[in-house]
């Protein structure tokens, strides 16, 4: 897929690796200035090193001052923003329990990076936006924002405010000539899915076949198949969705099942 995004400057957060990278990389080969922000700084310099589009830039969006910090830089380089992707969250690995036995420090580091986290970036970036009369935000929710799943109750409810802030966001700022719309993807190959799933020592390998079992295209989605997504919502051309949560998931929240 192809889009003109040439003038267009974007930032997307979590951008060192996984989804974040997919989509900063098929941003700039469309044409876009592509801020690759990531909490490591020289993983960020080195993923946006890969393309003339890419700059690299720090930033922990659990930090509103360095979120400003951020758009203050790219306004005085740039002049501008145009796309914002909210990519950047985590989940935990280590505590797949119940409610009752989940930490509260988990719960508040998960919230705090995959809600409010997104919360600041969109505040600070909006404003801008709102100044140009134009702008994009996308936000990275997940099937779990829809389907509610076991073992994870701070990113599910997370991501289900995801979900319903990006509809919020849609209704205040499209006034403003602002869209704003969500993509929620479903199991997808990346670093951290393979510790879990689809590596050889994956912690929970065991349930990966339970798990596709639920998906029509038996297989988890891919980095690149999300960015595709991702530059749909972005394409100029696309100028009339707005508060729309695109679901990418091979068809596993349809409904689909092989048990008879």
């Amino acid at each position: 897929m192809k889009c003109d995004l040439a003038g267009k400057v974007s930032l997307v957060t979590g951008a060192a690796r996984g989804i974040g990278q997919a989509i900063a990389d098929r941003f700039a080969d469309n044409g876009s200035v592509v801020y690759y922000t990531d909490i490591s700084a020289d993983e960020a310099h080195a993923a946006a090193e890969k393309t003339p589009n890419g700059r690299g830039l720090r930033l922990d969006v659990t930090k509103p001052t360095e979120i400003v910090a951020a758009v203050q830089q790219i306004l005085s380089e740039c002049g501008r923003l145009d796309i914002l992707v909210n990519n950047a969250g985590v989940n935990t690995l280590a505590h797949r329990v119940p409610i009752d036995q989940f930490p509260r420090e988990e719960w508040d580091r998960i919230l705090s990076v995959d809600l409010t986290g997104l919360y600041e970036m969109s505040k600070a970036s909006a404003a801008v936006m709102r100044t140009q009369k134009s702008g994009r935000i996308i936000n990275i929710a997940s099937i779990a924002g829809l389907v509610p799943l076991r073992l994870q109750s701070p990113f599910v409810a997370a991501k289900a405010g995801v979900v319903n802030l990006t509809k919020a966001m849609a209704l205040e700022l499209g006034p403003a000539g602002i869209l704003v719309n969500g993509i929620a993807p479903g199991s997808t190959l990346t670093e951290g899915t393979r510790k879990l799933f689809y590596g050889d020592d994956g912690l929970f390998k065991e349930s990966v076949k339970r798990m596709l079992d639920h998906v029509p295209l038996g297989r988890p989605g891919t980095v690149e198949e999300i960015a595709v997504a991702a530059l749909f919502l972005a394409d100029p051309e696309n100028s009339y969705m707005n508060g729309h949560i695109l679901t990418v998931d091979g068809g596993w929240t349809a409904g689909y099942s092989r048990d008879f």
